[in-house]
């Protein structure tokens, strides 16, 4: 297996980071390139992983830095998964904002991302007395 490279603090190029996420389905993302673009350049913390000179994956958060992290983004591309890149980004971020009391997300309801996530410390927010809402804007699909 290849070595992979994590970096912080790197905003790929614009045609790597679409190319990443039409790998995985996320178009909403690609529909509009200066969207991407800014969401990024206002992001609180950037995590990439690395092959070679190839995005293979990443990890988006906003919020404060201080009192709340939210992972936004977190994903790898479908020939690198399963080869421990999440858990190596999603273990970067949450060693460096440790202190923080609130590191958040939302995400898909499926049976591996439950089992991702919760193998890597989360729980849903009942087991907390919380509850989540949200309100959505969709283009057209």
């Amino acid at each position: 297996m290849k070595s992979i490279d994590i970096k912080e603090d790197i905003i790929p190029d614009l045609q790597a980071l679409v190319k990443l996420y039409n790998s995985v389905g996320w178009y909403h993302y690609t529909r509009d390139w200066d969207k991407l673009k800014c969401a990024f350049a206002y992001s609180l913390k950037v995590i990439t992983a690395w092959d070679e000179e190839q995005l293979v994956g990443l990890l988006r958060a906003v919020g404060d830095g201080y009192t709340i992290v939210y992972i936004q983004d977190i994903l790898v591309s479908p020939n690198y998964q399963r080869q421990g890149i999440g858990t190596r980004l999603l273990g970067h971020l949450l060693d460096i904002y440790k202190d923080v009391r609130q590191k958040v997300l939302m995400t898909d309801n499926q049976p591996d991302t439950v089992s991702f996530y919760t193998k890597n410390g989360f729980v849903p927010v009942e087991k907390h007395g919380g509850v989540s809402f949200a309100n959505y804007t969709f283009d057209d699909e």
